[in-house]
């Protein structure tokens, strides 16, 4: 329990239904959606579409999704693929000839056909009751009317609105401007194109109108994207991945998202006794650095579209944990993870909804970078994801960039099981660090026994391009322990990512929410 003489925020209990999401008229819709009847897919899906009003640069209707989610009445986790794949003919030589020694982040390049959608329409069909039309009203209304700029996302537009290109800073600035806290942000134009998607479900945007008007942009600026490669886009349902921890299964999207990361990272960190550590010290910070590192060069090995994803088992294996974990130096931080790792191998909106049954989804929508690639279409402003930089270009590669395929994802949505009941949708985000933060909540549960909302609070650590990046929530002298275990210690412009969750209790027949306060999110319950 938090001490009430300092800064904070309770978790939210409830009984009929939950969200938490990062921002609060998202969360507040979902709440409207499940009293209208409505289940926890129908308000899942009405809130994510909400947030890309309200977060623009972190998602939007040009971005993919992976959700994870139990039918109602049933603890049975299934799994949906909304990513989408690289246009049929984008060719990885093309690409080098140009002088690319890896996938640009900005321009046509990168761009994937949007997934989330064809996925968002397959979703409400299978598993939701109200339908699209009245599922998508409260976007429609807000995109329309507009959205006070929280603040989170303020300087998050301000610090990243040079990525806007041509008629994307039409649709996403306001006269030229990134909006200031509190400005009223619109987008009519995809008020109108939500219609479409509403009447006419997901031809509405794959083909016809709008997306003659998303190839007409990304064509101008040098794509191969084509009609075909629009009208066929199609979502796939899948089977999960699992793992253990404590008290838990944990339950992570196959590839071509980073699930598997996160499994081999906690099979690695359950193989110390972080209980018996310091949750905030230095000897905590450093395992759990090194086995990142260890785990994200697995990632960059083998993850890439399932059908290209040959070493699943490899990475889910103890034989593979316990390798890496030998390479670990308790005292000292590695230097290079991918030297030593060689013996052994040869921007987003996260949101969670529980409804009455108890049905749980875990929903996570993306443009990739802020802003995605830079680019929107003419007429409804579609700003399309920058995905395709998630593939490389090393010739045989798993992940190689080619036509057709889909590209390695940071974004991975989380459940957490428990004597075979599903008790806890979670999704951490933050790009890279989102494996990361994953292990990082799930330990913080089962080895430091957190509630949910001290686990989203407690201050983070993440390993990345040769730095270590600490929030200001460490002691100095825990830093200082780090850099002299040979970590170069950096504190962080931004925060470290943001988490949302819910826990189902289900003898008290309650739901507690939780929400990161390093977003403008809550959760909200009825």
């Amino acid at each position: 329990m938090r001490d009430y003489h300092l800064p904070g925020r309770s978790a939210v209990f409830a009984r009929n239904g939950m969200c938490a999401t990062s921002h609060p008229l998202a969360a507040s819709a979902a709440i409207d959606i499940l009293r209208s009847g409505g289940n926890a897919m129908d308000a899942a899906i009405g809130s994510a579409i909400l947030l890309g009003v309200c977060e623009p640069q972190m998602t939007g209707l040009g971005g993919d999704c992976f959700v994870l989610f139990n039918p109602p009445g049933s603890d049975d986790t299934k799994a949906m693929n909304g990513s989408g794949r690289a246009p049929a003919a984008l060719d990885p030589d093309a690409v080098r000839a140009l002088g690319h020694t890896a996938m640009p982040e900005a321009g046509a390049l990168p761009v994937t056909i949007p997934g989330a959608v064809d996925a968002f329409c397959r979703l409400s069909d299978d598993w939701g009751k109200l339908g699209l039309d009245r599922i998508l009203a409260p976007a429609i209304r807000y995109f329309d009317e507009g959205v006070p700029v929280a603040p989170r996302t303020a300087i998050d537009w301000q610090n990243t609105h040079q990525y806007l290109e041509g008629r994307a800073r039409d649709h996403y600035l306001i006269d030229g401007k990134a909006p200031e806290i509190g400005q009223v942000f619109r987008n009519p134009a995809q008020a109108a194109l939500l219609r479409m998607i509403a009447r006419d479900g997901r031809k509405g945007f794959y083909e016809g109108e709008a997306a003659a008007d998303m190839l007409a942009a990304l064509n101008a600026a040098g794509g191969t994207h084509t009609t075909e490669d629009f009208a066929s886009t199609a979502c796939s349902y899948t089977d999960p991945v699992f793992g253990s921890y404590g008290p838990y299964e944990v339950v992570e999207h196959p590839p071509n998202g980073q699930g598997a990361a996160a499994l081999l990272l906690m099979n690695i960190l359950k193989r110390f006794d972080l209980a018996a550590m310091d949750p905030f010290g230095s000897e905590r910070a450093h395992v759990e650095a090194e086995a990142t590192k260890l785990a994200y060069d697995a990632r960059n090995r083998f993850i890439a579209d399932p059908g290209h994803t040959t070493a699943l088992d490899h990475l889910l294996s103890d034989k593979t944990a316990d390798a890496l974990t030998a390479l670990i130096d308790p005292n000292r931080a590695m230097e290079s993870a991918t030297t030593l790792s060689e013996q052994v191998h040869k921007d987003t909106i996260y949101i969670t909804v529980v409804d009455r049954d108890r049905m749980a989804v875990s929903l996570i929508y993306s443009i990739f970078r802020s802003f995605g690639s830079g680019l929107a279409s003419e007429k409804f402003g579609v700003l399309f994801q920058n995905r395709g930089s998630g593939f490389n270009l090393t010739p045989g590669h798993p992940n190689e960039a080619r036509g057709g395929k889909r590209p390695m994802h940071t974004i991975i949505p989380g459940i957490l099981k428990a004597g075979d009941r599903m008790v806890q949708p979670f999704g951490v985000m933050g790009g890279a660090y989102q494996a990361n933060g994953h292990a990082r909540f799930v330990t913080n549960l089962a080895d430091f026994g957190l509630d949910p909302q001290s686990a989203i609070d407690a201050p983070r650590t993440f390993p990345w391009q040769g730095e270590l990046r600490v929030e200001r929530g460490y002691a100095p002298s825990v830093l200082q322990e780090l850099a002299d275990r040979g970590h170069n210690v950096v504190t962080p412009a931004k925060p470290i990512g943001g988490a949302q969750t819910i826990l189902i209790d289900h003898e008290s027949g309650t739901l507690q929410g939780a929400s990161d306060p390093r977003k403008d999110g809550c959760a909200i319950g009825y």
